[in-house]
Protein backbone atom coordinates (compact mmCIF):
# COMPACT_ATOMS: atom_id res chain seq x y z
CA UNK A 1 0.00 0.00 0.00
CA UNK A 2 1.33 3.19 -1.06
CA UNK A 3 0.33 6.58 0.60
CA UNK A 4 -0.04 9.81 -0.71
CA UNK A 5 -0.05 12.92 1.56
CA UNK A 6 -1.04 16.13 -0.11
CA UNK A 7 -1.15 19.11 1.52
CA UNK A 8 -3.15 22.37 -0.30
CA UNK A 9 -4.63 25.70 0.92
CA UNK A 10 -6.87 27.24 -1.80
CA UNK A 11 -6.43 24.60 -4.64
CA UNK A 12 -9.78 24.15 -5.61
CA UNK A 13 -9.16 24.44 -9.60
CA UNK A 14 -6.15 22.11 -9.31
CA UNK A 15 -7.66 19.05 -7.21
CA UNK A 16 -10.51 17.22 -10.04
CA UNK A 17 -6.99 16.93 -12.64
CA UNK A 18 -4.55 16.22 -10.01
CA UNK A 19 -6.87 13.01 -8.68
CA UNK A 20 -7.14 11.55 -12.49
CA UNK A 21 -3.52 12.16 -13.08
CA UNK A 22 -3.07 10.09 -9.63
CA UNK A 23 -5.50 7.77 -10.76
CA UNK A 24 -3.97 7.03 -13.93
CA UNK A 25 -0.51 6.34 -13.01
CA UNK A 26 -1.44 3.81 -10.34
CA UNK A 27 -3.07 1.94 -12.71
CA UNK A 28 -0.40 2.48 -14.97
CA UNK A 29 2.19 1.20 -12.76
CA UNK A 30 -0.28 -1.25 -11.12
CA UNK A 31 -0.02 0.48 -7.47
CA UNK A 32 -2.39 0.18 -4.75
CA UNK A 33 -2.61 3.46 -3.39
CA UNK A 34 -4.50 5.77 -1.08
CA UNK A 35 -4.59 9.47 -1.20
CA UNK A 36 -5.19 11.60 1.60
CA UNK A 37 -5.83 15.60 0.90
CA UNK A 38 -5.61 17.83 3.48
CA UNK A 39 -7.26 20.79 3.34
CA UNK A 40 -4.84 23.28 5.67
CA UNK A 41 -7.84 26.27 6.45
CA UNK A 42 -8.89 26.61 2.58
CA UNK A 43 -11.33 29.58 2.32
CA UNK A 44 -12.29 28.80 -1.47
CA UNK A 45 -14.55 24.93 -2.57
CA UNK A 46 -11.33 22.90 -2.04
CA UNK A 47 -12.93 20.86 1.09
CA UNK A 48 -16.65 20.56 -0.77
CA UNK A 49 -14.57 19.13 -4.09
CA UNK A 50 -12.47 16.82 -1.78
CA UNK A 51 -15.59 15.10 -0.28
CA UNK A 52 -16.74 14.55 -3.73
CA UNK A 53 -13.65 12.84 -4.79
CA UNK A 54 -13.97 10.34 -2.09
CA UNK A 55 -17.52 9.64 -2.58
CA UNK A 56 -16.37 8.95 -6.36
CA UNK A 57 -13.58 7.02 -4.62
CA UNK A 58 -13.07 5.03 -1.70
CA UNK A 59 -9.78 5.00 -2.13
CA UNK A 60 -9.44 9.01 -1.54
CA UNK A 61 -10.10 10.32 1.75
CA UNK A 62 -10.08 13.85 3.14
CA UNK A 63 -8.82 15.72 6.04
CA UNK A 64 -9.84 19.44 7.20
CA UNK A 65 -8.00 21.48 9.41
CA UNK A 66 -9.59 23.75 12.07
CA UNK A 67 -7.49 26.75 10.45
CA UNK A 68 -4.48 27.05 8.44
CA UNK A 69 -1.64 25.55 11.10
CA UNK A 70 1.01 25.31 8.13
CA UNK A 71 2.30 22.95 6.06
CA UNK A 72 4.40 20.90 8.91
CA UNK A 73 1.12 20.45 10.73
CA UNK A 74 -0.95 19.39 7.67
CA UNK A 75 1.89 16.52 6.53
CA UNK A 76 1.79 15.86 10.14
CA UNK A 77 -1.90 14.96 10.15
CA UNK A 78 -1.41 13.21 6.98
CA UNK A 79 1.21 10.81 8.03
CA UNK A 80 -1.08 9.88 11.14
CA UNK A 81 -3.66 9.28 9.17
CA UNK A 82 -1.73 7.17 6.51
CA UNK A 83 -1.80 3.02 6.53
CA UNK A 84 0.75 2.73 4.28
CA UNK A 85 4.24 1.20 4.46
CA UNK A 86 5.46 3.67 2.07
CA UNK A 87 4.34 7.56 1.81
CA UNK A 88 4.59 10.34 -0.64
CA UNK A 89 3.84 13.59 -0.22
CA UNK A 90 3.29 16.09 -2.82
CA UNK A 91 1.79 19.41 -3.63
CA UNK A 92 -1.28 19.83 -5.04
CA UNK A 93 -0.81 22.78 -7.61
CA UNK A 94 -0.07 19.99 -10.46
CA UNK A 95 3.41 21.10 -10.75
CA UNK A 96 4.36 17.61 -9.44
CA UNK A 97 3.80 14.95 -12.02
CA UNK A 98 2.12 11.54 -10.52
CA UNK A 99 3.95 9.14 -12.93
CA UNK A 100 6.89 10.03 -11.03
CA UNK A 101 5.81 8.10 -8.34
CA UNK A 102 7.19 5.19 -10.00
CA UNK A 103 10.54 6.09 -10.32
CA UNK A 104 10.73 7.29 -6.23
CA UNK A 105 9.79 3.70 -5.77
CA UNK A 106 12.14 2.50 -8.09
CA UNK A 107 15.01 4.36 -5.65
CA UNK A 108 13.24 3.25 -2.56
CA UNK A 109 13.74 -0.44 -3.23
CA UNK A 110 17.29 0.24 -4.00
CA UNK A 111 17.87 0.13 -0.19
CA UNK A 112 16.94 4.10 0.42
CA UNK A 113 14.24 5.59 2.86
CA UNK A 114 13.83 8.72 2.12
CA UNK A 115 13.70 9.97 -1.66
CA UNK A 116 13.84 13.63 -1.91
CA UNK A 117 12.97 14.75 -5.83
CA UNK A 118 15.11 17.47 -7.51
CA UNK A 119 13.98 19.84 -9.92
CA UNK A 120 17.27 20.47 -11.75
CA UNK A 121 14.95 22.47 -14.51
CA UNK A 122 12.26 24.86 -12.88
CA UNK A 123 9.56 26.95 -14.49
CA UNK A 124 9.39 29.90 -11.79
CA UNK A 125 11.00 32.94 -11.70
CA UNK A 126 14.60 33.80 -11.22
CA UNK A 127 13.74 35.80 -7.99
CA UNK A 128 12.54 32.35 -6.52
CA UNK A 129 14.87 30.00 -8.10
CA UNK A 130 17.99 31.75 -6.74
CA UNK A 131 17.31 32.25 -3.66
CA UNK A 132 16.57 28.68 -3.29
CA UNK A 133 19.52 27.45 -4.47
CA UNK A 134 21.28 29.49 -2.27
CA UNK A 135 19.72 28.36 0.59
CA UNK A 136 19.72 24.66 -0.48
CA UNK A 137 23.36 25.18 -0.91
CA UNK A 138 23.31 26.57 2.67
CA UNK A 139 21.11 23.25 4.17
CA UNK A 140 23.49 21.03 2.34
CA UNK A 141 26.91 22.58 4.11
CA UNK A 142 25.42 23.19 7.06
CA UNK A 143 23.67 19.37 7.61
CA UNK A 144 26.05 17.06 5.68
CA UNK A 145 22.69 16.16 3.90
CA UNK A 146 23.42 17.06 0.20
CA UNK A 147 20.43 17.54 -1.63
CA UNK A 148 19.99 19.62 -4.80
CA UNK A 149 16.60 20.41 -3.45
CA UNK A 150 15.45 20.41 -0.07
CA UNK A 151 12.67 21.96 -0.80
CA UNK A 152 10.54 20.22 -3.29
CA UNK A 153 7.39 18.96 -1.89
CA UNK A 154 7.48 15.64 -3.85
CA UNK A 155 9.53 13.36 -1.80
CA UNK A 156 8.96 9.17 -0.93
CA UNK A 157 9.62 7.85 2.83
CA UNK A 158 9.68 4.28 4.09
CA UNK A 159 6.53 5.04 6.54
CA UNK A 160 8.65 3.99 9.80
CA UNK A 161 10.54 7.08 9.41
CA UNK A 162 7.61 8.89 11.35
CA UNK A 163 8.01 6.73 14.34
CA UNK A 164 11.13 8.36 15.05
CA UNK A 165 10.56 11.77 13.33
CA UNK A 166 8.38 14.10 14.86
CA UNK A 167 7.40 17.82 12.96
CA UNK A 168 6.91 20.86 14.32
CA UNK A 169 6.93 24.68 13.34
CA UNK A 170 7.76 24.92 9.91
CA UNK A 171 10.36 21.54 9.53
CA UNK A 172 8.30 19.55 7.05
CA UNK A 173 11.68 20.59 4.59
CA UNK A 174 14.06 19.29 6.55
CA UNK A 175 12.74 15.50 6.92
CA UNK A 176 15.19 14.38 5.13
CA UNK A 177 17.82 15.83 7.23
CA UNK A 178 16.44 15.14 10.60
CA UNK A 179 16.02 11.75 9.25
CA UNK A 180 19.55 11.49 8.34
CA UNK A 181 20.24 12.19 12.10
CA UNK A 182 19.04 9.17 12.66
CA UNK A 183 20.70 6.95 10.36
CA UNK A 184 18.30 7.00 7.40
CA UNK A 185 19.82 6.55 4.37
CA UNK A 186 18.84 9.65 2.03
CA UNK A 187 19.06 9.95 -1.81
CA UNK A 188 17.47 12.03 -4.81
CA UNK A 189 16.42 11.39 -8.38
CA UNK A 190 15.88 13.80 -10.78
CA UNK A 191 11.86 14.75 -12.07
CA UNK A 192 10.08 17.02 -14.19
CA UNK A 193 9.03 20.56 -12.78
CA UNK A 194 5.76 21.70 -14.23
CA UNK A 195 4.61 24.97 -15.13
CA UNK A 196 1.29 26.65 -12.45
CA UNK A 197 -1.69 26.19 -14.29
CA UNK A 198 -3.86 27.34 -11.73
CA UNK A 199 -3.98 30.00 -8.64
CA UNK A 200 -0.78 31.55 -7.36
CA UNK A 201 2.31 30.36 -4.96
CA UNK A 202 1.49 30.51 -1.19
CA UNK A 203 5.10 31.74 -0.52
CA UNK A 204 6.73 34.84 -0.58
CA UNK A 205 10.57 36.47 0.98
CA UNK A 206 9.61 35.80 4.49
CA UNK A 207 9.76 31.99 3.55
CA UNK A 208 13.02 32.22 3.26
CA UNK A 209 14.02 34.41 6.31
CA UNK A 210 11.97 31.43 8.32
CA UNK A 211 14.29 28.86 6.80
CA UNK A 212 17.43 30.32 7.79
CA UNK A 213 15.69 30.15 10.91
CA UNK A 214 14.73 27.24 11.09
CA UNK A 215 18.31 25.72 9.50
CA UNK A 216 19.82 26.86 12.82
CA UNK A 217 17.21 24.65 14.85
CA UNK A 218 17.56 21.93 12.96
CA UNK A 219 21.38 22.07 13.32
CA UNK A 220 21.20 22.23 17.36
CA UNK A 221 18.72 19.59 17.25
CA UNK A 222 20.09 17.39 15.02
CA UNK A 223 23.81 18.13 16.38
CA UNK A 224 23.38 18.77 20.12
CA UNK A 225 19.41 17.60 20.37
CA UNK A 226 21.02 14.82 23.19
CA UNK A 227 23.70 16.87 24.43
CA UNK A 228 22.78 20.46 24.89
CA UNK A 229 25.31 21.48 27.51
CA UNK A 230 28.15 20.53 24.94
CA UNK A 231 26.92 23.67 22.70
CA UNK A 232 25.98 26.23 25.38
CA UNK A 233 28.14 24.98 27.98
CA UNK A 234 31.11 25.07 25.80
CA UNK A 235 30.24 28.65 25.10
CA UNK A 236 29.90 30.02 28.56
CA UNK A 237 33.41 28.13 29.66
CA UNK A 238 35.26 30.10 26.94
CA UNK A 239 33.50 33.28 27.75
CA UNK A 240 33.75 32.58 31.77
CA UNK A 241 37.43 31.83 30.86
CA UNK A 242 37.91 35.16 29.04
CA UNK A 243 36.17 37.20 31.66
CA UNK A 244 38.85 35.79 34.02
CA UNK A 245 41.87 36.27 32.25
CA UNK A 246 40.64 39.81 31.46
CA UNK A 247 39.81 40.62 35.50
CA UNK A 248 43.05 38.51 36.36
CA UNK A 249 44.65 40.97 34.11
CA UNK A 250 43.36 44.34 35.98
CA UNK A 251 44.49 42.84 39.25
CA UNK A 252 47.90 42.45 37.91
CA UNK A 253 47.74 46.12 36.49
CA UNK A 254 46.14 47.47 40.37
CA UNK A 255 49.01 45.90 41.77
CA UNK A 256 51.35 47.37 39.39
CA UNK A 257 49.85 50.61 40.05
CA UNK A 258 49.32 50.43 43.70
CA UNK A 259 53.49 50.35 43.43
CA UNK A 260 54.09 52.86 40.56
CA UNK A 261 51.30 54.99 40.30
CA UNK A 262 49.92 56.60 36.99
CA UNK A 263 51.50 53.25 35.25
CA UNK A 264 48.28 52.43 34.38
CA UNK A 265 44.59 53.78 34.36
CA UNK A 266 42.69 53.35 36.81
CA UNK A 267 40.43 50.50 37.16
CA UNK A 268 36.93 53.30 36.59
CA UNK A 269 39.02 54.76 33.50
CA UNK A 270 39.48 51.11 31.93
CA UNK A 271 36.58 49.80 29.37
CA UNK A 272 38.02 46.26 29.72
CA UNK A 273 36.80 45.97 33.54
CA UNK A 274 33.02 46.14 31.54
CA UNK A 275 34.05 43.85 29.22
CA UNK A 276 35.59 41.15 31.60
CA UNK A 277 32.71 41.73 33.90
CA UNK A 278 30.36 41.06 31.35
CA UNK A 279 31.81 38.05 29.89
CA UNK A 280 32.21 36.65 32.94
CA UNK A 281 28.25 36.87 33.68
CA UNK A 282 27.39 35.67 30.26
CA UNK A 283 29.51 32.60 30.50
CA UNK A 284 27.51 31.76 33.99
CA UNK A 285 24.20 32.44 32.84
CA UNK A 286 25.00 30.08 29.55
CA UNK A 287 26.70 27.30 31.29
CA UNK A 288 23.28 27.47 33.70
CA UNK A 289 21.21 27.81 30.71
CA UNK A 290 22.81 24.35 29.48
CA UNK A 291 22.68 22.68 32.45
CA UNK A 292 18.35 23.31 32.25
CA UNK A 293 18.14 22.18 28.81
CA UNK A 294 20.04 18.72 30.08
CA UNK A 295 17.86 18.39 33.05
CA UNK A 296 14.73 19.08 30.57
CA UNK A 297 16.27 16.97 27.81
CA UNK A 298 16.79 14.46 30.70
CA UNK A 299 13.12 14.61 31.56
CA UNK A 300 11.63 14.87 28.19
CA UNK A 301 13.80 12.08 27.14
CA UNK A 302 13.20 9.32 29.03
CA UNK A 303 10.27 7.95 26.45
CA UNK A 304 12.29 9.03 23.65
CA UNK A 305 15.51 6.42 22.52
CA UNK A 306 18.59 8.36 21.32
CA UNK A 307 18.90 5.38 18.75
CA UNK A 308 17.43 3.80 15.86
CA UNK A 309 17.13 0.36 15.26
CA UNK A 310 17.56 -0.93 11.53
CA UNK A 311 16.69 -4.63 12.08
CA UNK A 312 17.14 -7.53 14.57
CA UNK A 313 17.72 -10.81 14.03
CA UNK A 314 14.68 -13.43 15.24
CA UNK A 315 15.30 -16.29 17.57
CA UNK A 316 15.58 -19.49 16.24
CA UNK A 317 13.01 -22.46 16.83
CA UNK A 318 15.24 -25.75 18.78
Amino acid sequence: MISVVIPLFNEQDSLVPLQDEITVAARQAGLEIEVFYVDDGSTDRSWPIICELAQKDGGVHGIRLRRNFGKAAALSAGFRAAHGDVIMTMDADLQDDPREIASFLAALHKGLDVVSGWKRIRLDPWHKVWPSRVFNFMVSQTTGVWLHDHNCGMKCYRALIFREVRLYGELHRFIPVLAAARGFRVGEIEIKHRPRRFGSSKYGVRRFVKGFLDLLTVKFLTGFGQRPQHLLGSIGLMSFVAGNLGLVYLAVTWLVNWWVPSTFLPLHERPLLIYAVAALLLGAQMMSIGFLAELITAYQGRDEDSYSIAEQTTPSNP
